[in-house]
Order: structure tokens, then C-alpha cells, then sequence
């Protein structure tokens, strides 16, 4: 396998620390060429100084001085604000771009890269839950491969492998539940952001898990799979399954299922994105299947956890609607982390949210999302006042 020369948008978090760590582990067949960061000043510094990139962006330009006087005896390149993402993006040295950036700010530059004709490694949900699709009508215009990195959308995409283009009958989504598998509302509504935050599976990032805990995240990835694998809404079906282990499954038209399983680690997905479609050794957690003598598969309690079904009715309206969604969703989801709502709250929000934006059937360009992702945050903001 040649060697790739990856661009890390969003380094500092959960899935960009846990990348670096792989190209770490094999010098011979990863280069990481951009690293890009936002507050964690620290640990930006430190990761240009062990992988010594090209380019290093500080997207908050407030801290954008402070990286570039810290790197200032490299031959480093220090970049600041948020445009500077994008154009690091699109660098000719560079031949993946792993987006793992946080929210709405994945969009713009996975776009940037997809007009550039990068592999896109694709960790940011929201680029295909707010725009699916413009984002894939851009990858057929530019022929640009994008490879899932989120687990499930990993899995289904090996499942897919060898079908030799035999139909899909059903995906079947698998969802670990988070802290508060099985409770009722009357216990959700007691909910604080420390609860919420005790994943019992995967270590992420604080936003992700809380969208993890009322099940939001797994709503994102539902319309993500709409538009990775070209299935409709009721083809999808959510399992929640807490031991984490079977990542998702495909069923045929057949009956049969081929399922996709593993170690719940994250770096298993991104190292396939990277090397797809070769498989290479390297030292990652095994899935040992004596320590599963039992796996439990569930239906998700939509009434119990509305976020997924808000998910469910965004993708079957379509339009600008999901963008809607999802700005008022990183709304909702900051209030509760700043104690400014309850746990329920933030889908009653979201809700609300949608219901009042302003509706477009049939977006014609990336300032229509734009322009809805700015409305919905308002509406979303003025109901937390």
C-alpha cells in the first residue's frame, strides 16, 4: 500500500486523537500533513510537535497567536480562522481528509475537499444530515470517494462489500442505548449533564455523547445511512444493543443477514477508511467472544427518547428540514451542558424549532442550508431565553 498523507480536521477531539494514534502505530504508511484544532491550544501545540505537519490550523482565531509563537522554531506553516480549514483541506501534499470536526462546522470544508477530489474519512454526521444531498450529488460531479468512519456506517459499508449490487431489503442500525437505556421520562427529566456523560461504551466528546444519551446521535445516523447507502426511512431499522459489539447488520432480500463485528473501539473504522480497501496488521483491541456469552438486541422506546423519531419525520419531510434540526440541536445541546435546561427539554426544543423554520422543499445551494442553519438557530435560542 502506498503511503497516505492524511489531513486531521479536528485533531484535538475524540476521533482526531484517536487517528493521530494510528498514524503513530505505522510512520510507514501514514503522514499526517494538516492538523487542525479550535480551543484545545495544548494539545494542538503538542501534536505539531510529535508529527511535525505542513500546516496547523487554530480555527478560533483567538487563539491562533498563541499556537503560532509556540511553533514559531518549526517549519511549520500556522494558520488562523475558520477559512483557513478549508483551505488546508484542499492542499495538493494531501490525499485523505479525515473530517472529524465537530457540528454544523464539518460542512464547508468536507465540501472543499469533495471540489478538490480528496478521500474524504467522513466523522462528522452533521455534513450529510444537514446537506445529503448536495454533499453526495458533489461526489458523483467530482468523483470523489467518501468512506464512513462512524462505526455502523463503517460496518454497513463491509457488509456491503462482495453483495455484487444484490438489493438491500433492510439496514439494521445497532445502538449501545447510552446511560439511560430502559428509563422512563419521569427519570429523564431528573437527568443532569454529569449522568448523561457516563457512556457505557465509547469514550467521545461531550456533544456527542449527550446527542448519544436521548439518542439524537443515532437519529443523525439514520439519515446519514439514508444517503451513504440510498434506502429509504423505513428500510432502517434502530436496534439498540448494549454490549456495543455487533456494529450493524445488512439483510438481503433473501432473509439472509451479514452482520459486521468487532472490538467497540473507534480506531478499527478509522483504520479502515484509511487503508480501504486493503486490511493491514496492526495492534488494535481483538474481540474476544467468550466475554459475550449473551447479546441483547432491543427496539428503542421513540416515545421515551423523541429524539430519534424527530429524526425519522426530518428525513421523511426532507428539505432544508434536518439542517433545521440539527442547528437546534447544537442549541439544545449547549443549554443543557450550561444547566439552562432539562435533559427533556432538548427535544421539545428541536421540536419547536422545526416547526417554525422556515421550509424549503428543494435547497438549490449551500446558502439555503446557511441561511436556515442561521434562522433555526435563532428560533432555537429564543426558546431557551
Amino acid at each position: 500500500m502506498s503511503k497516505k498523507r492524511i489531513a486531521v480536521l479536528g485533531s484535538t477531539g475524540s476521533i482526531g486523537t484517536q487517528a493521530l494514534d494510528i498514524i503513530a502505530q505505522k510512520p510507514d504508511l501514514f503522514e499526517c500533513v494538516v492538523l487542525t484544532g479550535y480551543n484545545n491550544v495544548k494539545l494542538l501545540i503538542e501534536q505539531a510537535r510529535r508529527f511535525r505537519p505542513q500546516v496547523v490550523v487554530m480555527a478560533n482565531d483567538n487563539n491562533y497567536l498563541e499556537v503560532k509563537s509556540a511553533l514559531a522554531d518549526l517549519p511549520i506553516e500556522v494558520k488562523g480562522g475558520v477559512e483557513a480549514v478549508n483551505e488546508a483541506a484542499v492542499l495538493p501534499d494531501v490525499d485523505i481528509v479525515l473530517t472529524a470536526l465537530i457540528g454544523y462546522a464539518g460542512l464547508a470544508p468536507t465540501i472543499a475537499a469533495i471540489k478538490a477530489g480528496k478521500t474524504i474519512a467522513l466523522a462528522n454526521k452533521e455534513t450529510l444530515v444537514v446537506a445529503g444531498e448536495m454533499v453526495m450529488d458533489l461526489c458523483k460531479k467530482y468523483n470523489t470517494k467518501l468512506l464512513p468512519v462512524d462505526s455502523e456506517h463503517s460496518a454497513i459499508f463491509q457488509c456491503l462489500r462482495g453483495a455484487a449490487g444484490n438489493p438491500v431489503e433492510k439496514i439494521l442500525l445497532t445502538a449501545s442505548g447510552g446511560p439511560f437505556r430502559g428509563k422512563d421520562r419521569a427519570f429523564l427529566a431528573t437527568a443532569t449533564p454529569e449522568m448523561a456523560l457516563k457512556h457505557p461504551s465509547w469514550d467521545m466528546g461531550a456533544r456527542i455523547t449527550i446527542a448519544s444519551a436521548n439518542l439524537m446521535n443515532k437519529g443523525y445516523e439514520v439519515i446519514e445511512a439514508k444517503w451513504l447507502f440510498g434506502v429509504r426511512a423505513d428500510q432502517i431499522e434502530v436496534l439498540v444493543h448494549p454490549q456495543s459489539v455487533v456494529h450493524s447488520a445488512v439483510q438481503f432480500q433473501d432473509g439472509a443477514v451479514i452482520a459486521q463485528m468487532g472490538a467497540p473501539d473507534m480506531r478499527l473504522p478509522i483504520l479502515y477508511a484509511f487503508t480501504y480497501p486493503e486490511r493491514i496488521q496492526i495492534d488494535l483491541p481483538r474481540l474476544d467472544f467468550a466475554k459475550y456469552p449473551n447479546l441483547i438486541f432491543e427496539k428503542p422506546d421513540t416515545k421515551v427518547f423523541l429524539s430519534l423519531q424527530l429524526a425519522y419525520d426530518a428525513m421523511e419531510k426532507g428539505g432544508n428540514l434536518p439542517c433545521a434540526m440539527n442547528a437546534a440541536n447544537e442549541v439544545a445541546i449547549s443549554a443543557f451542558l450550561d444547566r439552562k435546561i432539562g435533559f427533556l427539554r432538548m427535544a421539545e426544543i428541536v421540536e419547536e424549532t422545526m416547526n417554525k423554520t422556515s421550509f424549503i422543499a428543494h435547497p438549490s445551494c449551500l446558502d439555503d442550508y446557511i441561511c436556515t442553519n442561521r434562522e433555526a438557530r435563532e428560533i432555537a435560542e429564543s426558546l431557551i431565553k
